[in-house]
């Protein structure tokens, strides 16, 4: 029998259900929710012939070691865990909100940043194949759950990527200490994607030159910068806030 692992909330679970549904064993939903978007996912499951489990949300807690897990989770074949950027935002019914990740190598970075995505409802999280650390044991364990509740996308080629995005109408924002703009002014709206770099080296020359804009945090005290984990989640504040208050 092969080992299985939990994914859970509706952005994991859908775009499994879409990508792979061979790989999910089982999903197990909140019998107290009769919503539009649990209808939709239990439609599709029914579908794809995927077995479904209705209990209650204190199971759900459980199973998933917190209340985030939005009423579904899936148990799924460990050792499948492919899933495509168009397959996650084919389900979205908002405007996207993309991690992109260039050159990360420390588990505890990533796994920070995971948690920081989760917390601020990234869609999914995408990062190189090469020069970049992987979903490892540290970094599912730093994440304290949110590896597999955000989506995280492996590519090969990441400018060809950010490319695509744009053609899906995903405006790409990098992050960079010299950027003309100032994220305390700068106005975020509709679908978008941020593009962090490693401390030590910043985004990639190629990954630079195809964002659509640059951004600066601003930065009052001595220290130079600040760690990925941190500026990814002072940026997806603001973009939090900013479409808190237009209603975007």
């Amino acid at each position: 029998m092969s080992a299985t692992r939990l994914i859970f909330g509706f952005h994991a679970v859908t775009s499994r259900l879409r990508q792979n549904p061979d790989s999910i064993k089982e999903i197990f939903f909140d019998e107290g929710r009769n919503d539009q978007r649990i209808r939709s996912l239990t439609n599709i499951a029914e579908t794809q012939k995927v077995s479904l489990i209705a209990c209650d949300s204190d199971r759900l807690d459980k199973m998933a070691g917190s209340r985030r897990h939005q009423g579904v989770a899936a148990a799924i074949d460990a050792f499948s865990t492919y899933v495509s950027i168009d397959d996650v935002l084919d389900t979205l019914s908002e405007p996207a909100q993309l991690l992109v990740l260039d050159g990360i190598q420390d588990p505890h970075n990533l796994g920070a940043c995971l948690r920081v995505a989760d917390a601020f409802g990234v869609h999914a999280v995408i990062a190189p194949k090469d020069r970049a650390v992987g979903l490892t044991a540290t970094v599912h364990k730093v994440s304290s759950g949110a590896a597999d509740a955000v989506p995280y996308i492996v590519v090969t080629n990441l400018a060809r990527t950010l490319r695509a995005l744009k053609a899906r109408n995903i405006w790409i924002i990098g992050t960079a200490d010299d950027a003309d703009h100032d994220l305390s002014d700068f106005r975020i709206e509709g679908a978008v994607a941020w593009v962090f770099g490693s401390e030590e080296k910043g985004i990639r020359r190629l990954t630079r030159e195809t964002c659509d804009q640059l951004v600066r945090i601003p930065m009052q005290g001595s220290v130079e910068s600040l760690n990925v984990s941190v500026s990814a989640g002072i940026c997806l504040f603001e973009t939090y806030r900013q479409r808190q208050q237009t209603g975007k």
